[in-house]
């Protein structure tokens, strides 16, 4: 089977504020160490009022200092949006307050709108520095050589795990290159899904990172007491995406009874084809979904987003997913 790790998307609530909403990031990540969870990241979005993890590092940061052992980190840091040099700066830092136990997801796509890309004083043309990138931020954690003038201070040494992310090919076949763990964004693009494990574990090159492909993939799983409850907590997550079609990306809202008097039929099609890779029920439901993901994937890993509105019972939803004993203990690369 495969190990079992979070990714939360620090969701701000119409109700509450981004405050709450870190704090809730916070208060999950020390729920999940508790019930076995490997690891919690969360990720850069950026002109997103409903989102509060825009300043990762520093999110990263206020959730590892309310936690003990589980790893912590980004899934992750759009590599176009920074020089390379600064998220070592950042990670580094992370990595020498919280050792051993920080994780460094990187992302191609610059993750944001035109508009918000020149406020971030970036191109879409920066995409294309991304393994170069790659290369520069790793060579940055590793231990200062003689005669090196340009240090990223005090990243030097920290090693810090870099991982590769995708939501096509082009990940994978860097992934695959480097010798790096790969995670697939399928809980929000699951297209290409089984084409980008094929090419990593077909073309992976050992490295003195990993000897063998190690993969993760996301999938959304709404968890509840009962199947009919799940549902409706899974309105959540639907009106989102919906909103999202409509150019309206606002505050997470709660439930409501009948999400078919919310979205239209194009809507609908549209929402459910990126929400694919998902599993929605009470606890038998959830076992037979994600057990058939891991078992069409062949994953060594699954990331499972949970957006459900109300924080008590999405706590419930990461206890029910952790009582099902999916995880069997897969060694991770790190």
């Amino acid at each position: 089977m495969a190990a079992l790790s979070i990714l939360d998307l620090v969701r701000v609530r119409i109700d509450a504020d981004a405050r709450d909403a870190l704090d809730n990031a916070r208060d999950l990540a020390a729920h999940a160490e508790k019930w076995g969870y490997r690891r919690f990241w969360v990720a850069e979005h950026h002109n997103m009022p409903g989102i509060a993890s825009a300043a990762t590092s520093v999110v990263i940061g206020h959730i590892a200092a309310g936690t003990h052992t589980i790893r912590v980190g980004a899934g992750g840091i759009m590599l176009p949006n920074h020089a390379p040099m600064i998220i070592a700066e950042q990670f580094g830092t992370l990595a020498r307050l919280f050792p051993g136990r920080i994780d460094l997801g990187l992302g191609r796509a610059p993750g944001t709108d035109q508009t918000t890309l020149r406020a971030l004083r970036r191109s879409y043309a920066d995409a294309e520095r991304f393994p170069q990138d790659v290369l520069e931020l790793q060579a940055y954690f590793r231990p200062v050589q003689p005669g090196q003038s340009l240090q990223a201070v005090p990243a030097a040494g920290t090693e810090v795990p870099l991982w590769i992310l995708g939501s096509s090919t082009f990940g994978a076949y860097l992934a695959a290159q480097l010798g790096l763990p790969y995670a697939f964004a399928s809980h929000f693009a699951p297209d290409q899904l089984m084409d980008a494990l094929a090419v990593y574990r077909e073309r992976f090159k050992p490295s003195a990172v990993l000897d063998k492909p190690y993969a993760m993939a996301g999938i959304n799983v709404i968890a509840a007491e009962s199947d009919a409850e799940a549902r409706r907590l899974a309105t959540t997550q639907q009106m989102s995406f919906t909103n999202i079609f409509r150019g309206a990306r606002g505050l997470s809202q709660p439930p409501i009874d009948d999400i078919e008097t919310y979205w239209s039929p194009m809507e609908k099609a549209q929402a459910m084809r990126m929400l694919a890779r998902t599993v929605v029920g009470g606890p038998a439901t959830v076992r037979e979904g994600l057990s058939a993901f891991i078992a069409e994937t062949g994953v060594d890993e699954v990331m499972v987003v949970s957006d459900i509105y109300d924080p008590i019972l999405r706590l419930r939803a990461f206890e029910i997913i952790a009582g099902l004993g999916l995880d069997t203990g897969v060694t991770p690369p790190v």
